[in-house]
């Protein structure tokens, strides 16, 4: 099973916005709910958001709620997560996976918030 490939991580100051992309293959993507999570040093992984295979119905960890946005592609087999109004605490490597986790896990991508 080829693992997730994360991107759009980078350094953002405080209220700034990123959106981070995952292309994954269609063995873990296609008919799976799929989620972000993230992960800082020492922390277990944290879930942000899920999102249902049709994109229809979606759920956030409070910590984001308002301030996060799954959607996904299904044409294109990738997953998005736009974040808006940052905050330092966000800052972690991000990773998607199907949900409930199965398989490998990919390399992530790094995002920091700070001024």
């Amino acid at each position: 099973q080829v693992q997730p490939l994360e991107s759009g991580g980078g350094l953002v100051p405080p209220g700034g916005s990123l959106r981070l992309s995952c292309a994954a293959s269609g063995s873990i993507f296609t008919s799976n709910l799929m989620a972000w999570y993230r992960q800082t040093p020492g922390k277990e992984r944290e879930l942000v958001a899920t999102i249902s295979p049709n994109g229809g119905s979606t759920n956030y960890a409070d910590s984001v709620k308002g301030r996060f946005r799954i959607f996904r592609d299904n044409a294109k087999n990738t997953l998005y997560l736009q974040m808006n109004s940052l905050k330092a605490e966000d800052t972690a490597v991000y990773y998607c996976i199907n949900f409930p986790p199965r398989g490998s896990w990919g390399q992530g991508t790094q995002v920091t918030v700070s001024s």
